[in-house]
């Protein structure tokens, strides 16, 4: 494809805990997936974030998640579909509210951590996000796997989806990631994963840990802030995007 968007995760640092170099990051990316203060991330961080991305010109979307800041959402939580829709609609409400006074808005939703891998399979946890971005209103995308429960659940709603791909984190044959608790879940090599990606921009195709080759159709491409080296490996993965002629920019 001749273009692509990157994202990053953002604005998960807490109080006196600090999470990523996020305006390292901004100078790479061109999404900004803004922690909503469910999973990660404080009014005053989450502010400051949105100011920054402001400033940078990168584009806000809702990192939303289960409502747990002590395993940093990465928890499943099994709540009903009322209360997992409201606590969704609460964060992008929030994070709404912060964006508007840096001048921006939201532009799209990305699910956290254990939100995000549930619905891919998920039916009631899926349902709860997409009613509550239809709540919400404004027809914000909703990014995640391919073939997520989610999306078939947004588009039947009228809503845009978006597919993603995660420059850092390993496959599974099935398509999905290889999970944080494996010891090859994440992948730790700049130039390792700006070749991959890469791959993936230009031939729509991801190879899993056995050595199955996927083919992804992704508009985005995730890099994990908190990942260690995030800020060198955003900044090759876009420099080997352009070099190889693949445009950056926000798919929202």
């Amino acid at each position: 494809m001749a273009h692509i968007d990157l994202n990053s995760d953002v604005g998960e640092s807490f109080g006196n805990w600090s999470m990523g170099d996020d305006a390292a990051i901004f100078e790479s990316v061109s999404s900004a997936n803004v922690a909503c203060g469910f999973h990660a991330g404080d009014p005053t961080t989450i502010a400051q974030t949105c100011r920054d991305a402001a400033a940078t010109n990168v584009t806000i979307g809702a990192h939303v998640g289960y409502r747990d800041l002590a395993g940093f959402g990465r928890r499943f939580l099994d709540c009903s579909r009322t209360e997992l829709a409201d606590d969704v609609l609460y964060q992008l409400g929030a994070l709404q509210a912060m964006a508007a006074a840096a001048g921006k808005r939201i532009h799209y939703v990305k699910p956290h951590g254990a939100l995000y891998n549930a619905i891919v399979t998920h039916e009631t946890h899926a349902a709860a996000v997409v009613d509550a971005v239809l709540a919400f209103g404004g027809d914000l995308p909703i990014l995640g796997l391919p073939g997520s429960v989610v999306h078939a659940k947004a588009e039947a709603g009228g809503l845009r989806t978006a597919i993603e791909a995660f420059a850092d984190r390993n496959y599974t044959p099935e398509g999905t990631l290889v999970s944080r608790r494996e010891p090859n879940a994440v992948i730790h090599d700049p130039e390792a994963v700006a070749a991959n990606m890469v791959r993936l921009a230009t031939a729509g195709e991801i190879v899993a840990v056995d050595g199955t080759v996927l083919k992804v159709d992704a508009e985005s491409i995730c890099v994990h802030s908190d990942t260690p080296g995030a800020v060198a490996m955003a900044a090759a993965v876009r420099r080997g995007l352009e070099d190889a002629g693949v445009h950056i920019r926000s798919f929202a």
